[in-house]
């Protein structure tokens, strides 16, 4: 096992994989100083203004002359992004083809939609109700638990006091989880003098089947306990007859996401999820990626993947709207990466973007998604949405991702409401936090075979599917988060 790694050769600067001493040779060059796991040091002199490769790509440029053997971080780097951007669309052909014919265990809805959980969620239209939805879970895990994957909440302090887009898209979201197939049957619980009151939320939802949707309004009737465990008594029964079957992985809808990254998120875990989302494309399937901000100074290899032009225009409205977002509330466009992304080595937006991109892998992508509209392209779709986990995560949610891939490198006990797989960026994680972490992509920089190791997640994916359960399942880690651009009344 190499203690570096020089990502591509037209690169200046190497990762070190394990912390590396002052006065080593590497690479021809004798490091200057301690470079810490994760960090990357230069392997020439460069000057000032000069720019720093990284990937293939620059991601910054020197703040001061750095002779070669130096730490490079954040001390002598800054980024080359500013402002919104135009853009030239340049195709590059990258069709995959449909190979492969997996299947798993799933259940196949009265609509047609797939899910991979048998649960009964309760949908809130206000926040006003979470402490009701919450003891109503409860009780209903208590005694009618045994007949279903799983009786969950989702609580929220909206669905009042929001104005136009905010309240739109509480909606929008709050209608997603409701049609999700994840969810066998759903109690939609409301105050009844919200602003997304039952009248104006139930057009939401469209065509309802009144055996896996009911509602209960809490105003209107005495006890809205003895009420709301009346109606999942009957929900649970309901969903308790659905029975798994084999289904095709091109059935499957798979979010992509990445949390606590290091200087091995671009390395190991997000470079795997690219594979496993090839692979899921070569099966049929269907894979979503968001974190907008994230896809900033590496958005044009998203771009030049576009199926067609039309498809390359929404993606430059979604990544400049995103700007745009930022510089309407008077922010930073590039503020980012976080503190524990540079305490694990990276430096820059273009750092963190051009590994975080690599979770979409090398395919087509064939979609660009507003926030909460349903996908309905096959293979990979780009959806509107933060880089905040949460928020994250339940985007990916609501355009239809029945699991989500997490990717990280500091380690995180988050999960949404679909089953959210944990990728170890590196093995000291995942020996670390082994209740948190599913797979260890750690092992692709200790001599593990990429291929094998894609083809060893892609099962575990599939098992999942079929029923066994997460890490953030198995500890009860499921919370929404909705996003929020205007005014609280």
């Amino acid at each position: 096992m190499s203690a570096y790694i020089r990502i591509s050769p037209s690169d200046n600067v190497a990762v070190a994989l394990e912390k590396l001493q002052k006065g080593q040779q590497i690479l021809g060059v004798t490091l200057l100083e301690d470079i810490p796991a994760g960090h990357k040091f230069t392997l020439k002199d460069l000057a000032e203004g000069e720019n720093v490769i990284k990937y293939a790509f620059p991601i910054g440029h020197a703040t001061c002359a750095i002779p070669a053997g130096s730490w490079v971080h954040t001390h002598n780097v800054k980024t080359n992004l500013s402002g919104v951007l135009e853009y030239a669309y340049h195709p590059h052909p990258c069709s995959l083809p449909r190979d492969r014919s997996a299947t798993f265990m799933g259940y196949r809805r009265k609509n047609g939609k797939v899910g991979i959980r048998n649960e009964v969620w309760i949908i809130n239209t206000v926040g006003c109700v979470n402490a009701t939805s919450k003891t109503l879970e409860r009780l209903a895990q208590e005694k009618y638990g045994s007949r279903v994957d799983g009786i969950h909440c989702f609580v929220h302090p909206y669905g009042c006091s929001q104005l136009g887009e905010d309240h739109q898209n509480t909606q929008k979201l709050l209608a997603a989880l409701v049609n999700h197939p994840n969810a066998s049957a759903v109690l939609v619980l409301s105050l009844g003098c919200e602003n997304n009151n039952l009248n104006v939320f139930k057009p939401m939802l469209g065509d309802i089947d009144p055996e896996r949707v009911r509602f209960l309004i809490t105003q209107d009737t005495p006890d809205e306990i003895e009420e709301g465990m009346k109606l999942l008594d009957q929900l649970t029964e309901y969903a308790s007859r659905q029975k798994r079957e084999e289904i095709p992985a091109s059935e499957l809808v798979i979010g992509l996401k990445c949390g606590g990254s290091d200087g091995l998120s671009g390395i190991t875990a997000n470079p795997l999820l690219g594979s496993v989302s090839d692979l899921l494309a070569r099966h049929g399937g269907t894979t979503l990626l968001t974190e907008v901000p994230e896809m900033f100074g590496a958005e044009t290899l998203l771009m030049d993947r576009c199926r067609d032009e039309a498809t390359f225009n929404k993606a430059v409205g979604m990544i400049n709207g995103f700007k745009e977002y930022f510089i309407r509330h008077g922010q930073e466009v590039y503020e980012n990466p976080s503190p524990g992304n540079k305490a694990g080595g990276i430096t820059t937006l273009e750092d963190k973007s051009l590994g975080c991109t690599q979770k979409g892998g090398t395919g087509e992508v064939r979609d660009v998604l507003g926030y909460c509209e349903p996908v309905t392209e096959k293979g990979l779709n780009l959806v509107y949405g933060p880089g905040n986990d949460l928020c994250a995560i339940t985007a990916l949610t609501a355009a239809g991702a029945q699991m989500i891939l997490f990717t990280t490198g500091r380690g995180t006990p988050v999960g949404g409401p679909v089953p959210t797989v944990k990728v170890a960026t590196n093995t000291p994680l995942a020996q670390r936090k082994p209740n948190w972490i599913d797979f260890n992509a750690g092992v692709l920089v200790q001599g593990a075979d990429k291929e094998e190791t894609t083809e060893r997640f892609f099962r575990q994916i599939l098992s999942i599917a079929s029923g066994a359960p997460t890490r953030s399942e198995e500890n009860d880690c499921r919370e929404i988060a909705i996003f929020k651009d205007g005014v609280t009344l």
